[in-house]
């Protein structure tokens, strides 16, 4: 199954290590981007703002959002793609 991990910021320093981290956290399961996940960046406020994302970096996963407004830590996301 391919997970859908959407990092919601307009590019700002925490929202480009929120998604590294994501994708560190994913290469560290052995998933390969494009077949068992992909990263969509969100950064229209206006989408930002209609998913619920009141500050950013926001991470939503399979369209659930995990996180607002603080860069998640490693396990955390670990966490949340092993769900």
């Amino acid at each position: 199954m391919m997970r859908k991990i959407e990092v919601f910021g307009t590019g700002c320093p925490n929202c480009r290590k929120t998604e590294q981290i994501i994708r560190q956290a994913a290469a560290s399961m052995g998933w390969v981007d494009g077949e068992q996940y992909v990263v969509e960046k969100v950064q229209k406020p206006q989408e930002i703002a209609s998913r619920g994302v009141l500050a950013t970096p926001g991470v939503a996963v399979d369209g659930v959002l995990k996180s607002s407004g603080r860069i998640p830590s490693y396990g955390v996301v670990r966490e949340w793609l092993e769900e």
